[in-house]
């Protein structure tokens, strides 16, 4: 076991781990627990997000529901849903995962189950410090088309091909979404106010759509 801490995440991994352990501590450790998992054939890694973390992860969430909102797109937000296939005995609960192009599949659900649901369109994940499990091949695995991923300095997307994950500049789910322009944002959340900031995206938007 190794435990490492620093001021934005620590974390614990197991190895070893059967995927019938994974779903007992899912369910004893409950939903409202503030640790996330990634599981990856037999790795286990628990991660407890502090605020270097939880910060840009508001951002990122409120971004996506302005550009939503002003392009006139449904979205069906799951937040840090459990993402898991005992098929491909990979698991990960994402910092926040949306249903967007397949909303219209999960609308109205209470539940999700990815063994016959549609995985999110959309993730996104913050990782300030090393993760010890390979993230893009779970998430490769469940299906998930996009992945946005943030180290505390650079946003990098990435679009699911042939089984792996290519790097790209604009978004799927918000094609006139470039990469650099988001990252722009989010850097300036550094220094902004939270509701300054929001209002000059959401300016921003409009003028990419106007």
């Amino acid at each position: 076991m190794l435990v490492q801490s620093t001021p934005a995440e620590q974390r614990t991994v197991l190895h070893n781990i059967t995927w019938e352990t994974f779903e007992a501590l899912l369910r004893d450790t409950g939903e409202d627990r503030s640790s996330r998992f990634a599981y990856d054939c037999g790795t286990l890694e628990i991660m407890t997000p502090l605020f270097e973390h939880e910060n840009p992860k508001i951002q990122f969430d409120r971004f996506i529901a302005v550009l939503a909102e002003e392009l006139g797109i449904e979205i069906k937000s799951a937040g840090s849903t459990t993402l898991k296939q005992r098929l491909a005995r990979r698991g990960i609960e994402p910092d926040n995962c949306y249903y967007i192009q397949t909303e219209p599949r999960v609308r109205g659900r209470e539940t999700l189950d990815l063994e016959t649901d549609p995985p999110p369109d959309l993730a996104i994940e913050i990782d300030i410090t090393s993760t010890s499990v390979n993230k893009f091949g779970i998430y490769s695995a469940l299906g998930v088309p996009e992945l946005w991923r943030y180290d505390g300095e650079n946003l990098k997307f990435y679009n699911l091909g042939e089984n792996q994950y290519v790097e790209c500049e604009f978004s799927i789910a918000f094609p006139l979404v470039s990469v650099s322009e988001i990252r722009r944002f989010i850097q300036q959340s550094k220094s902004m106010g939270e509701i300054a900031l929001l209002k000059s995206f959401r300016s921003w938007v409009r003028t990419k759509i106007g």
